[in-house]
């Protein structure tokens, strides 16, 4: 009898300890801003002529031409990252220096796909 008395003890005390700890909650995302890195080199390269100048050092003409022979030499998308969004990135960092969480914001992506 006191055996059984201990496991039904046992047993609520589990019970009770288990409700009182916290539910997980689910992780908020973070890269929400509207304008992705996408967005970003599309308004880049269609928007006022100054701006991809002004940002990456380099004119539109130049930039598409640039990712024409890189593509002849065989590289491509990676990752779900364009082939556009990657030269983005490079130049992006070459200009400001900025650090990788800083260009992970400007492209909302994460810091691991920059550093690769």
């Amino acid at each position: 009898m006191v055996l059984l008395l201990s496991i039904i003890l046992c047993a609520m005390s589990s019970a009770t300890e288990a409700a009182s700890l916290p539910t997980r909650k689910e992780p908020e995302l973070y890269h929400t801003f509207i304008l992705s890195g996408k967005g970003w080199i599309l308004e880049l390269l269609t928007g006022h002529p100054e701006h991809i100048c002004n940002e990456l050092e380099m004119h539109a003409e130049i930039f598409n031409c640039l990712i024409l022979t890189l593509r002849g030499y065989g590289h491509t998308n990676l990752r779900s990252v364009s082939l556009e969004e990657q030269l983005t990135i490079f130049l992006y960092i070459c200009v400001t220096g900025l650090p990788v969480r800083h260009i992970g914001e400007r492209f909302q992506r994460s810091n691991d796909t920059i550093s690769w």
